[in-house]
């Protein structure tokens, strides 16, 4: 079989089965996540062999220290996700969901329906987490989807979606809801984004090269985000102790991800009693700092931020910083450079912060609250598909409901149109 018959083929499946996805009972579906997330935690060893094939073949590769981050299957990330396709599974069942109902002057009643999307493609590079989260959240919305993880995870993956389509027939559901695509041939991308008789909608999980690669090739429409340059704001009537805590964890905790701190804004009036401070919390967690000439006046060990800096996604231990002389520098500050993913004001001022909630238009903006904090699971998701920073048709990290659209209902007596 070709490589191109072989894609054609497992879509095909996919597409097939998304009619039963979409007519799945509330209650079946809550059984198969349940009985997932059993199968997570009773086959950890299982999957934890197979992720360190994966985790050496990385390290021969010469994989960065953030993506084999990424990549494990650690004790703590394999119950988490067990733990959000529990949460996933106790939420509302969005399918049918009638959002509004109306009734026009003829007596004709018309409201709007919640129903899946169809069929969804996932394009993700690393986290095989991503996997299960996935592949729960679209059967929850009802859904089928195709996984195309990266070659990184291909063990890890495959582990993961047989434990998947396992619990399905179980169930006495057509395996084939999830799917992963059998090859990591990278034209086999290329023909899946030409399939949109198919497929109904592309989300591509990774970094910004991956993302543009997806964007300009697939006649699929396509929900994507380019990167993470997030920002944290210490206003003048920030508490100091709070704003080097949200900082420090913003960048530090876990700098590899989409939501870790980038840019740091600091307003004039409180930058030499706050950077300082901030600067040798930084110095013990190892990062390095970018400042403009002002920040560097304050704290002598900063090297020179370029034009450069303030665009960048480091997504390493690596952090510029710059004074500003009040909040509405730092707003336009991020409008000019951010990606419309996440910003955050440190602030104890009622009207400062409402002002940052009101004038910053990314897709999460946080009062008090390190930018780490930006994620489904957070959120009360259960988990995410992803992070759309385009504003159609999903902004911001994308839980059960964003896997659905809304269908026109009539309800009538009879009307005919005169």
């Amino acid at each position: 079989m070709s490589l191109q018959e072989e894609v054609l083929r497992t879509v095909t499946l996919t597409h097939e089965a998304a009619r039963e996805a979409a007519i799945l009972p509330m209650a079946l579906k809550e059984s198969i996540l349940r009985g997932m997330a059993r199968k997570l935690r009773d086959k950890r060893t299982l999957l934890q062999q197979e992720n360190a094939k994966d985790i050496e073949v990385g390290k021969q590769k010469g994989l960065s220290s953030a993506m084999i981050d990424r990549l494990t299957l650690s004790d703590k990330v394999i119950e988490q996700t067990a733990a959000g396709l529990e949460e996933i599974a106790a939420f509302p069942d969005p399918v049918g969901e009638i959002v509004r109902m109306w009734t026009r002057p003829n007596g004709m009643r018309v409201g709007r329906m919640r129903i899946p999307l169809g069929v969804i493609g996932i394009i993700y590079e690393s986290r095989p987490n991503v996997t299960a989260d996935a592949g729960a959240l679209c059967l929850k919305a009802g859904n089928a989807v195709i996984l195309r993880g990266g070659s990184e995870a291909h063990n890890s993956n495959l582990a993961i979606v047989a434990l998947f389509k396992e619990c399905l027939k179980e169930h006495g559901v057509n395996e084939n809801v999830v799917n992963l695509l059998p090859t990591t041939d990278r034209e086999a991308i290329l023909y899946m984004l030409k399939l949109e008789e198919l497929i109904d909608l592309i989300i591509p999980r990774g970094g910004e090269e991956l993302i543009r690669f997806v964007a300009s090739n697939s006649q699929v429409p396509v929900i994507k985000h380019y990167k993470g340059v997030c920002h944290l704001y210490v206003d003048k009537d920030a508490d100091i102790e709070m704003a080097v805590k949200l900082a420090l964890n913003s960048k530090v905790q876990r700098p590899g991800v989409c939501n870790a701190l980038e840019t740091l804004l600091v307003h004039g009036d409180v930058a030499e009693k706050f950077l300082p401070v901030a600067a040798r919390e930084f110095a013990a967690a190892g990062v390095e700092l970018r400042g403009c000439d002002k920040s560097r006046a304050l704290v002598a060990s900063m090297n020179p931020a370029t034009e450069e800096d303030w665009y960048a996604e480091y997504l390493d231990l690596i952090l510029a910083v710059r004074i500003v002389d009040g909040i509405d520098e730092a707003i336009r500050h991020i409008a000019k450079y951010g990606s419309l993913h996440t910003e955050s004001i440190v602030t104890q001022n009622y009207a400062a912060a409402q002002k940052f909630l009101k004038e910053v238009n990314s897709s999460s903006v946080m009062v008090n609250t390190a930018t780490r904090m930006s994620d489904g699971y957070v959120y009360g998701l259960g988990a995410e598909i992803g992070i759309s920073t385009t504003k159609i048709h999903s902004y911001g990290p994308m839980g059960v409901e964003d896997l659905t659209t809304t269908k026109f209902i009539v309800l009538g007596e009879g009307q005919i149109r005169e």
